[in-house]
């Protein structure tokens, strides 16, 4: 029974290496763009409001990705373990996370941070070949990044449920990484 939270800048690989672990420890790889998603296309009362605030091209708040992570942390698939990829994004984000998590009886065994150098990010990045993604976009966006995350990365070294992954390194090492440590936190737990 593994529970990760996977952090990481754009472009580190985070969905990439979530889904291949994912399948892998068979857990649910849970996204909060995916989460977001579905909720909208199904309609239901937390897809309508998180929709209300998209339409008007606003942040959904982060009581609300909570309710929605909570409902689907809930889920019977997730009872045996799960990897969150894209929450939380900054400590108030992460205070509510471990709060909803002693609501329902979960607990996370690490924190995983794929790290790779700006500049390797801004190349792979500028690769995918998205019109928006200039390398002053990129750039910024990185910057921000780092900003919320730095003290992010602090709060999690603090409970000492941090690790940060080489992320430069090809895509199957870093797997076979991550694949030890779901191993050692089945058998820790």
């Amino acid at each position: 029974m593994a529970r990760l939270i996977f952090l990481g800048a754009p472009g580190a690989g985070k969905g990439t290496q979530a889904k291949a672990l994912a399948a892998f420890s068979h857990i649910p790889h849970i996204s909060t763009g995916d989460i977001l998603r579905t909720a909208v296309a199904s309609q239901t009362p937390l897809g309508l409001k998180a929709q209300s605030y998209m339409d008007q091209g606003n942040l959904v708040p982060d009581l609300l990705v909570i309710d929605l992570i909570r409902d689907r942390l809930s889920q019977s698939d997730a009872h045996s373990g799960w990897i969150l990829d894209g929450f939380p994004r900054n400590v108030a984000q992460a205070v509510f996370l471990d709060e909803l998590l002693v609501d329902i009886s979960h607990a996370y065994d690490y924190a995983i941070n794929l790290d790779v150098p700006d500049d390797v990010l801004v190349q792979r990045l500028l690769g995918r070949g998205r019109q928006d993604d200039t390398e002053e976009v990129i750039r910024r966006r990185l910057q921000v990044y780092h900003d919320q995350t730095a003290p992010l990365i602090d709060f999690y070294q603090s409970q000492d449920k941090f690790l940060s992954i080489n992320g430069n390194i090809p895509p199957e090492a870093v797997t076979e990484e991550l694949r030890g440590l779901v191993q050692k936190a089945v058998v820790d737990s």
